[in-house]
This record gives structure tokens, sequence and C-alpha cells, in this order.
């Protein structure tokens, strides 16, 4: 205990040292006005709309925005048919001056969706259009859009922890969980009724466990039927998972707050499916083999379709889509996924057809990715083989059938949003990142990008060849990125490479690998908004480079599963011969001064360089890193690396923390003392056993702060630190 407390206090005494003590007297000074601007307007996205949604009837679409540097958003109606913009609600008007106040369960919920701003950070619609659903510091209110000053009524809820507000398919009532138990609001009487009982903190009746919410991408724990009368609850049994407590030592006062955190070859948390109406009354509890089937993956319930679910084995290398009959709890397999590495799990399918017997769904069971329509009372279906991966698949057009979705797409990091039809073609448009489509599909909002273009979200309308823009009241960036994506086919490694505005070509420069190499996460895109930091890095004096290594998605299954049990050695063997490939075709990279930074994996990938090899990699920054992956959570890491204890041998070959004693080059280790995801215990591990072993190092805690990183402070400083860290370790172009 002792040595831990030691140890962070030296850390604290190190990291105050500023930038210009680590700057050699001949390296330029480092200008951060730049990082000033960009953390104060997160990167430049503060002003832009997100989370459009088109009204079912395609007249209008919402949409979210804050102000250029104030991160609190507000609520937007655009006109489709006159272009015309109003604004619905703002956080101030129903909080009349009073602080945003976010309880600690809220709070976990937006770590886990990465949500940083305030106000209102996500709505609801109603099925006619009419109504609107919004939370704001703990309280709900209903907004009716057809009047001509829209106003929010507060609805008068039960005292407590409210999270997860719908609207019934009726939308005569709303639905939330209140002190975990799912209630349901009559805006008739403003009755409010419990339809679950006897939920506690161990025992939660319609919540999201940690992993479905940080692992799966289900935010939800409950779902209406399409009819209204029912709905399908999750209840999850924490009793015997380790509980471990997010203690901020910046914080000695605050009392740390508990989380249930399954670690690998550790008790899951329990999760079975019951469903029950909403009057109250008995349960049916949704049968599978749940000694097999630990993980309820996925759940779909709409009016199209019947309810589905998917439940995923332990080791994740099977999957199988289930029928459930909401009356008896009896469930019917669909189909099954396997693999010998690991099955992928997807939110966005199936999807029915109006027929609802026909539905879509996404296969890699062939080793080539397969879009596919089945019929649930006939095992196989019609299959269209994919090229390249599907991102995500958005909707099916009840007027043809036509199903729409965003794949993968070339140039490397290039997505595009396409459309499969037998009785018309669509043309592709590329550059989507994210797509929103009307009930009738007569209007579509689309989020264009590119490297050389911030985002802006294009409304688009069937007939109208014109697309127009959502406004936005975002700062530009003052300049564009020097970018360049390699097109020479020397290997299959998607690169980009980032020079200094100033690049002098006759110079060799230092370079520095922007990292991240794992699972599910491209860092080669076609948007401009990542490459505004690196290129300020480049702009320090180094060139900036960028790999995306095997086990990095939409390149096919064995690309994607190559990383199998291989944490240690695939991705940093791919990045290095990226690296050398690059080398060998543009000299004025200095390839005996490489530097690496990351966070998150790419932290992990940037201190296991310079851990095992010191002859590629000469100095590292670590933000956020997993250094002992016993220590993270089982869906994510038993996915990859197997399931303990047959499996331990991936485990210690993994492990940071026991290579600490070959570091021979610098190495600077960022994490924030709140991080309820990686937790700072992993920065704390690998610096006492770097300590233990008589290291030179350096560790900048982040006091108070998460896995993110958005106060615009820490980032200017933290940014120049880490420019600093490289210019001294690394030096200037010569």
């Amino acid at each position: 205990m002792k040595t831990i407390y030691t140890l962070l206090l030296i850390a604290l005494t190190a990291s105050t040292a500023c930038a210009d003590e680590i700057r050699p007297v001949d390296q330029k000074p480092l200008d951060a006005s730049f990082l000033r601007l960009y953390a104060e307007t997160r990167g430049f996205m503060l002003g832009r709309p997100v989370k459009p949604k088109p009204t079912p009837d395609g007249k209008a679409v919402l949409f979210l925005r804050s102000e250029a540097k104030k991160a609190k958003l507000s609520l937007f109606e655009f006109d489709v048919a006159t272009g015309k913009t109003r604004e619905l609600l703002t956080p101030e008007t129903l909080l009349k001056g009073a602080e945003e106040n976010l309880s600690a369960e809220e709070k976990a919920r937006r770590e886990r969706q990465r949500i940083s701003v305030g106000g209102f950070t996500d709505y609801q619609l109603s099925e006619d259009g009419k109504k609107i659903l919004l939370g704001l510091s703990g309280k709900l209110y209903v907004v009716d859009r057809d009047s001509a000053t829209p106003r929010a009524a507060e609805l008068a809820t039960g005292k407590g922890t409210l999270l997860d507000p719908k609207f019934s398919p009726t939308e005569s009532q709303v639905s939330y969980v209140l002190n975990q138990d799912v209630y349901v609001y009559d805006l008739a009487t403003n009755k409010e009724t419990p339809v679950t009982k006897g939920g506690t903190e161990v025992k939660t009746n319609g919540l999201a466990e940690f992993v479905a919410q940080e692992e799966m991408s289900r935010y939800s724990g409950y779902w209406w039927s399409p009819d209204g009368k029912f709905i399908a609850y999750e209840e999850a049994d924490h009793e015997g998972v380790e509980q471990w407590f997010v203690a901020d030592p910046a914080k000695p006062g605050q009392t740390p707050l508990p989380q249930y955190y399954p670690r690998p070859g550790k008790k899951n948390v329990s999760v079975r499916l019951g469903i029950i109406p909403i009057t109250g009354g008995e349960t049916a509890w949704v049968e599978w083999d749940h000694k097999k089937f630990e993980y309820l993956a996925a759940v779909r319930w709409d009016k199209h379709g019947p309810l589905t679910i998917q439940v995923q084995d332990r080791k994740q290398q099977e999957l199988v889509l289930l029928l459930v009959d909401p009356k008896t709890g009896k469930t019917k397999q669909l189909l099954a996924e396997k693999d010998p590495a690991f099955v992928n799990l997807r939110q966005d399918v199936p999807q029915w057809f109006p027929n609802k017997q026909t539905f879509v769904w996404i296969s890699e069971s062939d080793r080539a990715m397969m879009l596919e329509t089945r019929d649930a009372e006939r095992p196989t279906g019609r299959s269209f083989r994919l090229l390249t991966g599907i991102q995500q698949f958005i909707s099916i057009d009840p007027r043809d059938s036509g199903l729409n979705f965003i794949m993968y797409d070339q140039p490397p990091g290039l997505t595009s949003l396409r459309r499969l039809s037998l009785r018309e073609d669509f043309p592709k448009i590329v550059d989507v990142t994210a797509v929103a489509i009307s009930a009738d599909h007569s209007v579509r909002s689309m989020t264009i990008t590119s490297s050389r273009a911030m985002p802006q979200t294009l409304i688009s309308k069937d007939g109208v060849p014109d697309r127009v823009a959502l406004p936005s009241v975002a700062l530009e960036p003052e300049f564009t990125p020097n970018i360049d994506f390699p097109a020479e086919k020397t290997s299959d490694y998607y690169t980009a490479i980032i020079r200094p505005r100033d690049f002098e070509p006759k110079k060799k420069y230092p370079v520095i690998v922007d990292v991240y190499g794992g699972p599910h996460h491209l860092t080669v895109t076609q948007q401009m908004k990542p490459w505004l930091l690196m290129q300020w890095l480049a702009d320090q004096g180094f060139i900036v480079v960028a790999i995306d290594n095997r086990g990095t998605p939409g390149r096919g299954r064995d690309w994607e599963r190559a990383i199998y049990q291989k944490f240690d050695s695939v991705p940093l063997d791919d990045q290095i011969e990226g690296l050398k490939l690059l080398g060998e075709k543009h000299p004025e990279m200095d390839m005996e001064r490489v530097g690496i930074v990351g966070w998150s994996f790419g932290g992990y990938m940037s201190a296991l360089a310079v851990l095992k090899r010191p002859d590629v990699f000469k100095a590292a920054v670590a933000g956020a890193p997993v250094t002992d992956w016993e220590d993270y959570d089982t869906h994510y890491t038993e996915r990859y690396l197997g399931v303990l204890p047959e499996s331990q041998k991936a485990y210690d070959d993994a492990n940071l923390v026991k290579m600490a004693d070959k570091l021979t080059r610098p190495l600077l280790l960022l994490h924030g003392t709140a991080d309820d995801n990686v937790y700072f215990r992993h920065t704390l591990k690998l610096t006492d056993a770097l300590f233990r072993a008589g290291k030179d190092f350096e560790v900048l805690p982040l006091p108070s702060l998460t896995h993110q990183v958005p106060d615009p402070v820490v980032m200017e400083r933290m940014w120049t630190r880490i420019a600093g860290h490289f210019q001294k370790h690394l030096g200037k172009a010569k």
C-alpha cells in the first residue's frame, strides 16, 4: 500500500515539469494556440448538428446542436419544404438558471456511450411524430410539436434515479427505469405505475449490465411490444460478481463509486429476460440454455417483426438467433453463427420485412460477409455476397423492399451509403458516416465528411436532386491537414502520412506513429477531424504516420481474426512492417528516430512497442493503457484472448507488467484517475513494476478525469507535454 501511494506522489511531482524544461534549447517553441481552440470546440465539432431524426411523415428533421464553444445541446427543427430552422427548446429554458445535475448512474451511462456534452444528449419522437420526449437533469419532459410555441411539460415522476425513457408504441404513455424497476407513466392521467417490482442494486430490472453497454453496444434493458401491452425486460443478477470501486485519489473526501466489474475467468452477471403486461402481473421468463449461452447479446421487438433475441456463449464462438413466443417464453432457433476464433455481434440485424415473415441477416460464417434475406419458417434464404464489410445496416424501404446500408469502401478508410434493390439502381453516396431515414423513406439525413472537409449533415428528399445542409454554427479549422494516403500497392496495410505544413523535402524528420491497432476501430479514415490533432503534432517538427494492422474491421474474416490470442505479436508486427514499407518509399522519414503514441488499446500498443521492440521505437506516450488483460472486462477480453485458465498463455504473453524489466526507452504514461473503463489501477501496476525494476519513466495522472479527456485546459497541457516528450527524445528535422 505504501509503495503505491509513494509512487503516486513521485508521479504527481514529476508531472509538474513544463514543456520548456523538457525541450532542448535549439528546438522550436511549441505553439499551443491551436490546441486551445481545438479543445474549446471539442475538435471543431461543437456547433454542428448531431442526432438528426426525420419525422415519420418526412416533413421535418429534428436535431441537436450546441454553440461553437459551449458543450450544451439544444433542440432544433428543420422544415424540409421551406428549408427554415427553428429552435424548439434549450436547457436554459427548462433549468431556469439552475445547474444541470446528473446522478452517478447517468454519468456512468454517458461514459459508456462516450457522451461528454451536457444539455439534451438524446431525445425520442413518438410514432406519429407529434410529441418529443426529453430528459434533463434527472427529470422528464414531453414537448408538443404541433403548438406554435413548443412548451415542455414536466412529468411528475417519483423521486430517485431515472434512466432510459421511451415512448410507448401507442404514444399515450412513457416508460423509464426508476430505482432499478421499470415504470409506465400515463400522459392523459399523469399516473405513474410500476411494471416490475423488487429491483435492487444487486438485482436490477430493466437495465443493461456493464458489459452490455460497454462492449455489446446494447444500452437498454427493456423493450415495448408493438401493441404497447407488454414489456420485455432484463433481470441482471450481480450476486457473486466482483465489485470494484472508482476511488478518485484527487477527491479523498468523496465516497468511492461501486461498480460490478466482471474480469476474465471470474463470475459474470447472470441475466434473464422476462415478459410482463404493463399493468403488472406474472412474468413469462424466456427459455434458453443459460449454462451454454450466458450472454444476452441483443433483443429486438419492433412493429414489423416478432420478438427475437441473440445469445452468446462465454467464449463468443457461437451466437444463436432465437424467436420468442411472448406468451410462454418458449424459443425457436432461427439460425446460428459459429467461428473457431470469435463471432462478431451486431445490433443492426435482424430487421423484418413488412410481411413479418422474412428478415435481413448479416453472416460471416462462410469466410466472406453475406447480406442475407431469410424466412422464419425455412432455414435457408437468399444471400448477396459482399466484397467488403457492412459497417451498419440501416433499413428496409417499405415501398419496394430496398435494402439500405453503409459499407466500407475504397479508397482505404472510406464508407459509402448503398442500396440493394431488384427494382432500381441507387447511386453510391460516399464519405457517409451516419444515416437516418424517415419512416416513409421519403427523406434521408446523411452526415458526410472527407479528409479535407469537416462533417456536414445533408437532407435529401425523394425526387429532388439537390441536398440541403442542416445549419451549422461551428468554427472551422484554419488549415486543412497535409495528409497523404499512399496509393502504391506495397502491402495490404492501409496507411496515412501527415507532414508538417512547412515541410522541407530535403530534410529527414523524426517519425511518430499514431496508433490504435485494436479490434473494431480504423485509424486510417477519410475524415478530417481525426487528423487535425495529428497535423498539429506534425507541425511541431515530425512526420506522423498511421497504419491499420490485422484485427481491424472491414477487411474480411481472416484479416480481422488474425489478432485472436495474439495481442502481443500480430498488431505490433504489422505496425512495424507497415512502418518499414513506408520508410522505404519515403526517404524524408528518419527510421532511426521513431516514436509512438496512442490511447486505450493504442496506449497498450505504445507501451508494448517500446517494451518489445526498442530497436524500432525510441520513445513512447501511452494513454490509459490496459497493462494486464486479466484486469479488463470479460466480454471484450475473452472474445480476443480466450477464457481463463485454459488461455493463460495468451494473457501472460500480452501482459505489460511482466515486461517491465525490458524497458530501455523513454516512456510517458497518461491516465485519468477516475477512469471506470480502463481503471487507473492499470497504470499503477505498470509503474510499480517499472519502479521496482529500477527503470526510468514518466507518469502524468489526470486528476478526476475518466477514459475521456474533455477538459480544454487538460487537453491543451497534455498535448503540449506529449509533443515536448517527443521533441526531447527524438530531436528535430535535419
